[in-house]
């Protein structure tokens, strides 16, 4: 499978959209943290004050290691944003920390999107693990039902890159409206976190591409679109 040249442009494809989208977000996030906000507030700061005019209480912000590792934890109601963005008073901390803070109204509001996605956290992770074993161990040794089966499990974890989709992008939607509503930042610096936010936005998008090109990949060498050899 791994010197398939079908599957070796797959893989192509998907690693020129995942480059290209980390790169466009990380030059996103290197421009927009270069300017400061006219408020001068941290991430930390936006992140209480949307939390605080949102009406969502019981959610602890704290800082956590890494490059833009910030994230929602819904099982522990904690919001975790990395140094430059828990520190910072750039208008890209201001929009990665509102953004990060769209998750959890999603999830006091009780989003069916995010609801779905945390329910299908174990189906995923079966899929890109075990899916993939099946998968690969049931073409090397002609057993065509065990890669079905392995394809089946991979489909789990495809629909999970996809729900996350409406997940990210209604985050977003909630931090821009947020962030002009509360008049912590002007129409001009949101425009600024319009573009870190759509720059994030496509590294989902290229995730899910990928993954779906993957599946149609197992399930054309599974048998599942006619021979194997097909």
């Amino acid at each position: 499978m791994f010197f398939d040249p079908l599957y070796l442009v797959i893989m192509g494809v998907g690693l020129v959209l995942s480059l290209g989208a980390q790169f466009w977000v990380k030059a996103s996030v290197s421009k927009w943290q270069r300017v400061r906000t006219a408020g001068g507030m941290t991430g930390r700061e936006v992140a209480l004050s949307i939390l605080r005019s949102a009406g969502v209480g019981g959610v602890r912000v704290e800082p956590v290691d890494g490059f833009l590792s910030d994230h929602y934890d819904p099982s522990s109601r904690t919001l975790r944003l990395s140094p430059d963005i828990y520190h910072g008073d750039s208008i890209a901390a201001a929009g990665i920390a509102a953004h990060e803070v769209g998750h959890a109204i999603q999830h006091r509001d009780g989003f069916w999107p995010m609801v779905i996605r945390q329910k299908m956290v174990p189906v995923a992770n079966l899929g890109t693990n075990l899916g993939m074993v099946l998968v690969v161990l049931g073409m090397a040794i002609g057993i065509g039902g065990l890669a079905k089966i392995g394809v089946a499990l991979f489909a789990g974890f495809v629909a999970f890159t996809l729900v996350t989709l409406p997940v990210e992008f209604d985050a977003s939607r909630r931090a821009h409206k947020a962030l002009l509503s509360t008049g912590l930042l002007t129409a001009q610096e949101a425009r600024g976190v319009a573009a870190v936010l759509t720059a994030a936005a496509a590294t989902y998008v290229a995730a899910a591409v990928t993954a779906v090109l993957q599946l149609l990949y197992f399930m054309l060498r599974a048998g599942l679109f006619g021979r194997r050899d097909d």
